[in-house]
C-alpha cells in the first residue's frame, strides 16, 4: 500500500508540474480533478460486416467500462449512469470490465446490486473480466455481483446472439491479460464458421492476436484514453496491454482486418483526474453490409 501511495503521490505532483508549466495550476487542477471526471462523452459508432444477418439492421449496442468504484467514483455517479444506458434503450448492454477500483475493499456491494439488476437491454446483458476484477482477491466477487445481477460473464467463451428468426451473430469474451489468463482457440471454439464474431477484451492490444484469428470486431477498455493527456506530451500513464492502441477506432491488418474500438471508461485509477479525456459511453448500432 506504501508503494502505491507513493506512486500515487509521485504522479499527482508530475501532474501538478505540468499544469504549473502550462500556466493552469489552479484552474486546470480544479476542472481535472473535479469537472471533467463529472462529465460524460456519448459516442456512436456503425458496425458494419457482411456476415452481420439483414435481420440485425438497426440492433443497437451500449459499452460502459472502468468505473472504478470506490476510488473516485461514487454509487450516485454510477445510479445517473445506469439511468442514463436505460435512457438509451439498448438491445445489448456490454460492460468491458474493472467495475471496482479494489474488490475486495468495497463496502457498498448491497447498493449497488440493486442499480447493476435494473440495467435492461432485451437481448442480453454481457461483461468481461478486468485486471481490477482479479486484483484484490475480487475474481469471485466480481463473477457473483456480475451473474447475480443478470450479466453473463464470459471467460475464454462464446455465446451465440440469436433473434426470433433463428439469424444469430457470436458475441466472445477473453480474459483479462494482466492478471488473468486470455485464450481465444477456447474462445473460438464453439464458434460456427462464417458467422459474424465480436470479440470483448478488456485490454485493447490483445488485437495484435486477436486479427490472426476469424474475429471481426474487438471492443475494449482498460486505457481510460490516457486519463490524463498533456499537450504536446500525450498521455502521463499508459497501462500495460494498452500502449499501443489508446482510444477510438482502428483498423487492424491488411487483408480481412479486424476492426478495434477502444472506449475511455468511466472512472479514474491511480490519480483522481481526467484532462482531455472525458468518460465516455459508446453507442454500438449494426449494420449488414453487402
Amino acid at each position: 500500500m506504501e508503494k502505491k501511495q507513493t506512486r500515487r503521490t509521485f504522479l499527482k505532483r508530475t501532474f501538478g508540474s505540468f499544469l504549473t508549466l502550462l500556466g493552469l495550476n489552479s484552474g486546470g487542477y480544479l476542472y481535472a480533478h473535479r469537472i471533467e471526471p463529472s462529465l460524460l462523452d456519448i459516442q456512436e459508432q456503425q458496425i458494419k460486416h457482411p456476415l452481420i444477418p439483414k435481420s440485425f439492421e438497426g440492433i443497437k449496442m451500449v459499452q460502459f467500462s472502468d468505473t472504478h468504484l470506490g476510488f473516485q467514483y461514487t454509487l450516485s455517479q454510477f445510479k445517473k449512469l445506469a439511468a442514463k444506458i436505460n435512457d438509451l434503450k439498448p438491445d445489448i448492454i456490454l460492460f468491458t470490465g474493472d467495475l471496482m477500483d479494489e474488490p475486495n475493499k468495497y463496502t457498498e456491494i448491497n447498493n449497488l446490486l440493486p442499480i447493476l439488476e435494473k440495467l435492461h437491454a432485451p437481448l442480453g446483458k454481457y461483461c468481461i473480466f478486468g485486471n481490477h476484477d482479479h486484483g484484490g482477491y475480487g475474481s469471485e466477487i466480481y463473477r457473483n455481483i456480475m451473474e447475480t445481477t443478470n450479466f453473463n460473464v464470459l471467460l475464454n467463451e462464446s455465446i451465440p446472439i440469436k433473434l426470433k428468426d433463428g439469424s444469430s451473430i457470436y458475441l466472445l469474451g477473453i480474459d483479462d491479460a494482466m492478471l488473468g489468463s486470455p485464450d481465444l482457440p477456447l474462445a473460438l471454439k464453439k464458434v460456427p464458421d462464417n458467422r459474424f464474431t465480436l470479440l470483448l477484451s478488456h485490454a485493447p492490444d490483445l488485437a495484435d492476436s486477436a486479427m490472426q484469428y476469424p474475429i471481426h470486431w474487438q471492443i475494449s477498455g482498460h486505457s481510460h484514453g490516457g486519463q490524463v493527456k498533456i499537450p504536446f506530451i500525450g498521455a502521463l500513464v499508459k497501462p500495460p496491454f494498452a500502449q499501443k492502441y489508446p482510444e477510438g477506432l482502428y483498423s487492424i491488418g491488411e487483408e480481412n482486418p479486424l476492426t478495434l474500438y477502444v472506449n475511455r471508461g468511466i472512472g479514474t485509477t491511480r490519480l483522481p483526474f481526467r484532462f482531455l479525456a472525458k468518460p465516455e459511453l459508446t453507442i454500438f448500432t449494426l449494420k449488414p453490409e453487402g
